[in-house]
């Protein structure tokens, strides 16, 4: 029987080598159901303030409910917007967002979620800016119950890599030909990206790249190689090219280093070694042993009914009647728009007044639309 860790190394291997071939993505979706314990996969972006979404990549999702939901559904899901509100690399349950005694009373459970036999799903936010999320989601069918403690520890495994893999391949962000080597569209890519031979010889330089170089507030060129400008950041660098040089490395284990916190935002920057698959490939065209991706973190306020959710500590069910109500006006009206009741309307209306001290609907439609996210420490 194969270790855990030897299929954690196999799917993180493959999840890398999807970063720059995507036609591999369902294929490590695959992977990672099997190995979390799900029965369909799906990488897709969400807008929280268009209220839209698209699909990148799938494993196992039935295309006419894949469609229905984009055109139909999405709006009914009772876990937005309060799941592009979790922050990014969080593992969260559907039932963590709404009970699932509360989900299967929704028109969403019922025409949507019950026909496909689906029962929950386990999702975290990959990459998250003020209105957008790129988000990871594992779907759970009735056979294998809800999401449990294991399925999550082991997602949790993932998720890192999965972040990586989509900052270095600008998956929700590039558009390119499928069976493009990463060599040939490096300098679309938003990131600064670096490829390196032994000790750390600087081999090809994107335009971002370039331009760093050029600043020297975080990397620079000493001759002939790369070098953090940080001491710290340094040794950690010229560490993690010794290991990927000896062989030794695995795909991603070293962890993001940090390059800078001092500058507006936090710089990180991840060592993916060129020595399988695709990656071997795009290596051998410049005699690179690693890539090197620059990344930047920057926390962004978060928008009104974020903020507002977070303070009065709504819950999801909560925030989507609030944000109904910049829609439309009356029990009724907001019942049909939500799926729900209108007796589960009423609650989750009566608990919002209770939490906001409110007592009407344009109460708190003044509320939010004046609202300003409390300073900061």
């Amino acid at each position: 029987m194969t270790s855990e860790s030897a299929l954690l190394s196999e799917l993180i291997g493959l999840v890398y080598d999807a970063a720059l071939d995507p036609t591999l993505w369902p294929r490590a979706l695959e992977q990672a159901c099997l190995f979390v314990g799900g029965s369909s996969g799906i990488l897709f972006w969400h807008d929280a303030a268009t209220q839209q979404s698209a699909v990148l990549y799938s494993f196992n999702e039935e295309p006419q409910y894949t469609k229905l939901y984009f055109g139909k559904y999405l709006p009914l899901n009772p876990c937005f917007p309060a799941a592009s509100f979790v922050e990014a690399g969080i593992v969260c349950a559907s039932t963590d967002l709404v009970p699932f005694d509360e989900m299967v009373e929704t028109r969403f459970y019922k025409e949507w979620m019950r026909p496909q036999g689906l029962i929950d799903a386990l999702a975290t936010n990959l990459e998250k800016s003020a209105m957008r999320s790129s988000i990871l989601a594992v779907r759970m069918h009735e056979e294998h119950g809800l999401a449990d403690a294991e399925d999550r520890r082991r997602l949790a495994l993932i998720v890192p890599h999965f972040q990586r893999a989509v900052s270095i391949g600008r998956l929700f962000d590039q558009s390119r030909a499928t069976q493009a080597v990463l060599t040939q569209t490096l300098d679309n890519v938003t990131a600064a990206v670096f490829l390196v031979g032994p000790n750390g010889r600087l081999v090809f330089t994107n335009a971002p790249g370039r331009a760093m170089l050029d600043e020297a507030s975080l990397l620079t060129e000493r001759n002939g190689n790369l070098a953090a400008v940080a001491s710290e950041a340094q040794r950690a660098l010229r560490d993690a090219l010794a290991t990927v040089e000896s062989g030794s490395a695995t795909v991603g284990g070293g962890g993001p280093i940090s390059l800078s916190a001092a500058l507006s935002g936090h710089w990180f920057g991840d060592v993916l070694p060129l020595t399988s698959g695709d990656r071997q490939r795009t290596g051998a065209l410049h005699s690179a042993v690693a890539a090197v991706f620059v990344r930047k973190s920057s926390p962004a306020s978060p928008p009104p009914l974020e903020a507002l959710a977070k303070l009065y500590k709504l819950t999801a069910s909560e925030i989507r009647v609030i944000d109904a109500i910049m829609k439309a006006s009356g029990v009724k009206a907001l019942a049909d728009l939500l799926g729900l009741t209108q007796a589960t309307v009423k609650t989750h209306l009566h608990n919002v007044f209770r939490k906001t001290g409110t007592a009407r609907q344009s109460e708190l439609v003044k509320l939010i639309a004046g609202f300003e996210p409390p300073e900061r420490a």
